[in-house]
């Protein structure tokens, strides 16, 4: 076995992969699975060992050839969901007039979490004018855990300027044994109340996470692994052991993210709708420009400090299933063949007189599911939309979700007669009632970020992704795609994360110096965690309208080369690429801007508004990289050719003629900067100084003669 083994382990609902790819060549060479251990004593963390020791055992890996692993968790979502976490002890402080503001600010209440579910806290109160010696904050300390407090979250009003009375108060609660919480150290950003409600539910669940980070980290060292153990992130980056003892709730919504990192770096997605299809759920992203979408994390209904990719979650999936009342479909799921105890009809062994029957799989669910019998025995299988799109034939013979089609059929032969309708038309109304769900989502998230349904393509993945996504993209009239080895492309993200950070802070008017410091911090975090330097690529936005400047870091771990994520095609091959990309015929495309590391395509694609009385020329772009990844798309766009000495000027034209004038005065066109192997993404900045000084950043170490190519952003 190759000496650059990197292991994934991703925690879903009901069960738990791995998998072992090759870092060398990025092939998977091992995969296994095990039903998750929600309900053990250490949680899930007991099926992240148990699918790690049968993923070395049977594909035949020795631990020393291991150089990478990272899991997903449910951990933190489920104490969430099910209030399994422990009461905070609120230790707040303040000074001067704000005082009495931050004893209000500070004092959480009761946390609602999920309904019926709460957060307990207890709250003490010390003003630190005259100073705060040591025995006072014992002091304080000491009756909160009388009062019942398992954890300490310290916050103080303005502690992300100060924070050592905060971080002195963590200090003694640990000395004391008990798990510590700072609100400085879960968010930079200004906003008392909502620090200290970040602060109070990333300690409600530290004494879990840390119980099971620690029988984690210790049986991966047992079984004689010495590669650094990561976690998945919520907003699809993964973090060190370490960085997630001190913060776990950035670790929410991991599982869904491990997908979406898939989609990213394993599939290359530019521009698309990624479903990731289980058996009872799909979650739903949306990647733009090869950025996964991210959005502020609410616990309860109340904003947290925390980013998190936006993936919706929709109750149908590949074993959703369906609904009949007086002889027609009203509905398919929300109750899944897995929670129903049924199996699917697709991949039963035998079915020799099936009749179909009517159940109520749990009390609280109606009592019109559809279910299939043998003969006179009792129900035990289901026709699900997994079985439905093999019946019409929309899944591929290679696939996982592809069942036995005699049985199949013999399934939909009984239902045909039961409900009175030919068997095709049953599968394509179980498929609709499906389908429909998601396009609801996939609508939304069109809109809510301005994606273009021409460039746009739905991407499957996930064990159900041919139950649903073939038909969906057929319906809403768009491309999709399957994913390889969709049934592990979470483990696979996991595996091929990369390692991530975002620091946020609130700076008022911030100057070119501000936000370079703020792109400095990130990027020195990550690679603390163990990026490649060289890999690094970071994007720094910046709110006017909330004065925070945002970067975050990205770089690979230093055994994953980015280069590694695809193959070199020929002139002929990339052409192709594009002109099937933009819907316009091959020789329509030309090289527009060519720099070491990349390829600028463009062709003009009229489009028509108002019923096609007008025709508007647009000039969509499309930027490949030396390995034939498409890397950015825009309907409508400018590109130029510099070097880096001329690179500053070129920024400065391009940002002066395509600028805009508006209500809110002038805005300057989103810029990107090509420059050696880099995509630096300029548009998050407000004005052409703040996008030269982070382009100096990147241009710095190359060449004056180098080629660059600066692309403005018009759609």
């Amino acid at each position: 076995m190759a000496g650059n083994i990197r292991i994934g382990i991703d925690v879903g609902g009901t069960f738990t992969h791995a998998v072992a790819i090759d870092g060398d060549t990025l092939t998977l060479v091992g995969k296994t699975k095990v039903p998750t251990t929600h309900r053990a004593p250490e949680g899930v963390a007991r099926g992240i060992v148990e699918s790690l020791q049968k993923l070395l055992k049977e594909a035949a890996i020795h631990p020393r050839s291991v150089s990478f692993i990272a899991h997903s968790t449910t951990q933190a979502t489920n104490a969430l969901l099910e209030g399994d976490v422990v009461p905070v002890g609120i230790l707040g402080m303040g000074k001067g007039t704000s005082a009495g503001l931050a004893r209000f600010a500070t004092n959480t209440g009761k946390i609602s979490l999920a309904p019926g579910k709460f957060l307990q806290t207890f709250h003490r109160f010390l003003d630190t004018s005259q100073g705060l010696p040591d025995s006072q904050i014992k002091d304080c300390l000491k009756r909160l855990i009388e009062q019942g407090a398992r954890a300490i979250a310290a916050s103080e009003a303005f502690g992300v300027d100060e924070p050592d009375n905060e971080m002195r108060a963590v200090e003694l609660a640990r000395d004391m044994g008990l798990p510590a919480t700072a609100g400085s150290e879960v968010s930079q950003l200004y906003g008392l109340t909502v620090r200290t409600r970040t602060a109070v539910i990333n300690a409600s669940m530290l004494p879990k996470m840390m119980e099971a980070a620690e029988m984690t980290e210790r049986s991966v060292r047992e079984a004689g692994i010495k590669a650094p153990i990561m976690i998945m992130r919520s907003d699809g980056g993964v973090m060190d052991i370490d960085s997630m003892r001190r913060r776990p709730i950035q670790t929410m919504l991991s599982g869904p993210a491990a997908g979406v990192a898939a989609a990213m770096m394993y599939l290359n997605i530019s521009d698309g709708i990624f479903l990731e299809v289980g058996g009872t759920s799909t979650d739903i992203s949306a990647i733009r420009n090869g950025k996964a979408l991210v959005k502020s994390a609410e616990v309860g209904g109340h904003k947290v400090y925390m980013r998190t990719l936006d993936v919706r979650t929709v109750g149908i999936a590949g074993g959703s299933v369906p609904r009949a009342r007086q002889g027609a479909f009203i509905d398919v799921g929300p109750r899944s063949a897995h929670i129903a105890g049924l199996g699917y009809v697709s991949f039963c062994d035998s079915l020799e007189s099936p009749q179909v029957r009517t159940i109520q799989p749990l009390e609280t669910d109606p009592s019109d599911y559809i279910a299939v019998a043998e003969d006179q025995g009792p129900p035990g299988l289901c026709l699900t939309p997994t079985c439905a799109s093999n019946l019409l034939g929309l899944v591929p013979a290679d696939d996982c979700a592809a069942g036995n089609i005699e049985l199949i059929k013999k399934g939909f032969t009984a239902l045909s007669s039961w409900l009175k309708m030919p068997p095709e038309e049953a599968a394509r109304k179980i498929l609709h009632l499906s389908a429909s769900k998601c396009a609801v989502v996939v609508s939304r998230l069109l809109k809510d970020y301005k994606l273009d349904p021409d460039i746009v393509k739905l991407y499957g993945g996930g064990g159900g992704a041919a139950a649903i996504v073939p038909f969906l993209a057929g319906e809403m009239g768009l491309r999709h795609e399957l994913c390889q080895d969709a049934d592990v492309i979470s483990a696979i993200g996991v595996a091929l994360a990369l390692v991530r950070e975002t620091v946020e802070r609130h700076i008022v008017h911030p100057s070119s110096d501000d936000i370079l410091r703020v792109r400095q911090e990130a990027q020195a975090a990550v690679q603390k965690m163990g990026a490649d330097p060289s890999t690094v690529e970071i994007h720094v936005e910046v709110d006017a309208r909330t004065n925070t400047v945002r970067a975050t870091a990205s770089g690979a771990t230093s055994l994953t080369a980015p280069e590694k994520f695809g193959k070199e095609l020929s002139e002929d091959e990339r052409l192709a690429l594009v002109a099937d990309s933009m819907r316009v015929p091959a020789g329509e495309v030309k090289l527009v801007a060519q720099s070491t590391h990349f390829r600028v395509f463009g062709a003009d694609t009229p489009e028509a508004r108002l019923r096609g009385l007008i025709r508007i020329k647009r000039h969509s772009l499309r930027v490949l990289d030396d390995n034939g990844i498409i890397r950015f798309q825009t309907k409508n766009g400018a590109a130029r050719e510099g070097t880096v000495a001329t690179a500053e000027k070129v920024i400065t034209d391009l940002a002066e003629e395509h600028a805009q004038y508006g209500d809110a005065g002038r805005v300057v066109a989103p810029l990107m900067l090509l420059a050696g192997p880099k995509m630096v993404d300029l548009s998050g900045l407000v004005d052409t100084a703040q996008m030269i000084a982070l382009a100096k950043i990147e241009l710095e170490v190359l060449p004056r003669d180098e080629k660059v190519i600066v692309i403005a952003n018009l759609s």
